[in-house]
């Protein structure tokens, strides 16, 4: 039978990212990002909804979280879900949690202080990854009027 494990989560984290190294010198983070969805309920009253998700990243994805992000700062995360389980050593019960493992990380705005525009402010565009290099800089042109401005 086939399977399918991916997530694709759009959140703000809940608080700053701490990188650790095991001791073979891999990189390594846990993340709390909190994920809103807002719906109408039955009577028409619109309500948020906010779920709290604990990622996991390894690597060079580990470092750059460590680095670039702080919390409340908006990230998108591509990853699968893994279920941990153990047991407690007060209760002696089996316990178990479902988390996420992030395999992509993408950095979403600009940094704090910076303009969100251009790039050569320091501070205001995303690291890039070193196996692409940056688009050429082109003259800001008029849009046309069937262009959407975003």
């Amino acid at each position: 039978m086939a399977s399918f494990n991916k997530v694709i989560l759009l959140g703000n984290l809940t608080r700053d990212p701490e990188v650790r190294y095991t001791p073979k010198g891999t990189a390594v983070t846990e993340l709390g990002m909190a994920v809103n969805r807002v719906y109408t309920a039955e009577n028409g009253e619109k309500r948020e909804e906010t779920t709290f998700v604990d990622i996991t990243l390894w690597g060079r994805t580990a470092e750059i979280a460590g680095e670039y992000l702080k919390k409340g700062r908006p990230v998108f995360i591509e990853g699968r879900l893994q279920l941990d389980t153990w047991d407690d050593k007060q209760s002696g019960q089996k316990r178990s949690k479902l988390k996420v493992v992030g395999e992509g990380l993408q950095l979403i705005g600009s940094r704090p202080g910076g303009s969100g525009g251009g790039g050569d402010e320091e501070g205001a565009s995303a690291p890039r990854s070193s196996k692409s290099t940056p688009p050429p800089k082109a003259a800001p042109s008029a849009p046309d009027d069937d262009e959407i401005p975003f």
